[in-house]
């Protein structure tokens, strides 16, 4: 088979899972004209290493000061649009919160909820990603940070 002169290129997205007494950090955000739910995600910034971007994307998406603890897991999505993603997803610990913290666009509040008003909210999840990093996470499947590397020069 040929190969094609077209390159792939994935996104690639970072997300944590923030719990505090048994519920989820999650973002409540206006995507298309649609209010969904997401853990705090988003993109990798050129130069920046995937732990530190996690804690980045917490920060400005839920105005929570976060500090990974664990690696869940590598998930590989491809939309409908055909785009495809890779997300990155941390365990993390809540540090402190500041209420003054500007959101990023698009955010138009955060939850706390319970796994099953997750699971109740299935429609309003922004992708699958967020269910599968929250089952995964809850089924104890964590790898120290150590397993992930930003190997530099």
């Amino acid at each position: 088979m040929p190969k094609s002169d077209i390159q792939f290129n994935p996104d690639i997205t970072v997300a944590c899972v923030i719990v505090r007494e048994g519920r989820f950090l999650l973002v409540e955000e206006e995507v298309r004209g649609r209010l969904v739910l997401n853990q705090p995600a988003g993109h990798l910034e050129p130069g920046e290493g995937l732990v530190e971007a996690a804690a980045r994307e917490a920060l400005e998406e839920t105005g929570w000061s976060v500090r990974p603890q664990c690696f869940v897991g590598s998930y590989l999505w491809q939309a409908e649009s055909g785009k495809t993603y890779i997300r990155f997803a941390f365990g993390a610990e809540a540090l402190s919160h500041d209420p003054a913290q500007p959101l990023d666009a698009g955010i138009t509040r955060c939850l706390w909820l319970s796994p099953g008003e997750i699971d109740a909210e299935a429609e309003r999840l922004r992708s699958p990603l967020v269910q599968a990093v929250v089952r995964d996470f809850l089924a104890g499947q964590r790898a120290p940070l150590q397993h992930v590397r930003h190997v530099r020069g």
